[in-house]
């Protein structure tokens, strides 16, 4: 038996640059340093022998790009996929481009591009587009609140072949194609629980426009949320949890699906 994991976690480009999904909405106090510029990766890979090598990759990715009047261009990458012999087991991921307020104002268009993937959910692609008005509800030292209110329009393909699909399909269309717009709500807390752990937590519920909006009372209700223990100054602990509760799903699949991942953080 032999048995190995490479592990690097946050390799911070830009020094005290906390590294999670849109590093700069992380309730740490160390948002308003000033610089032009910061960056995260991390990376993770885990390979075990089996009765087939199991092999695990995670990798995420930030560009935060401070801009004159105090707004903000954001690029993240998130890609996870494993792997049992020549079987796909998970393949999922996303790229997103987005152009905001750096926190400074009370109201302010949010704009995204997003693409996404997510193979056990029978996700081939989807491309989306969109904007919000981001509403900041109240910031202080150790709290903040913004909500968002907004549009997007959504391109799908669904496809039941492919490799790392999860569940037993019932449809007898192994392809669905999807276009739609949908009404986008959002709202974000963040807070200290402590002078060494942060919380940080984002629900969006995404309501159906399409077929005169007889698909409206089927929304879908993503939920993200992060617990971060510090343990010096260069070493925190993370719990995730993440799930989509989808009332319109395009194949005959499981309404509610979650994530949760335990994480070590190092930065340098």
């Amino acid at each position: 038996m032999r048995s190995f994991i490479i592990a690097i976690t946050s390799l911070f480009i830009i020094p005290f640059c906390q590294g999670q999904i849109l590093n700069i909405d992380r309730e740490n106090g160390q948002d308003t340093v000033p610089r032009k510029f910061g960056a995260s990766i991390s990376l993770d890979f885990a390979s075990d022998k089996q009765q087939a090598d199991f092999i695990e990759l995670s990798s995420s990715s930030e560009l935060d790009f401070f801009l004159k009047n105090n707004n903000l261009f954001i690029l993240f990458g998130q890609v996870d996929m494993a792997f049992s012999g020549d079987n796909v087991i998970e393949n999922n991921g996303y790229f997103m481009a987005r152009f905001r307020d750096k926190d400074t104002r009370r109201i302010y268009p949010d704009a995204f591009l997003q693409y996404q993937w997510n193979g056990v959910l029978g996700m081939q692609s989807r491309a989306l587009g969109g904007v919000n008005a981001r509403i900041k509800l109240f910031e202080r030292d150790e709290i903040d609140g913004y909500s968002a209110i907004g549009l997007f329009y959504e391109d799908e393909i669904w496809n039941t072949q492919l490799n790392a699909f999860g569940f037993v399909d019932t449809s007898g269309t192994p392809r669905v194609d999807r276009e739609l717009f949908r009404l986008n709500t959002h709202f974000k807390l963040a807070f200290e629980i402590s002078e060494k752990i942060d919380f940080a937590m984002s629900h969006y519920i995404q309501f159906p426009m399409n077929e005169s909006f007889s698909n409206f009372n089927q929304p879908r209700w993503f939920l993200n949320s992060d617990v971060f223990f510090e343990v010096n100054k260069n070493i925190s602990f993370n719990i995730h949890y993440d799930h989509t509760l989808d009332y319109y799903r395009a194949l005959p699949i499981d309404l509610y699906y979650y994530n949760l991942h335990l994480g070590i953080q190092l930065s340098l």
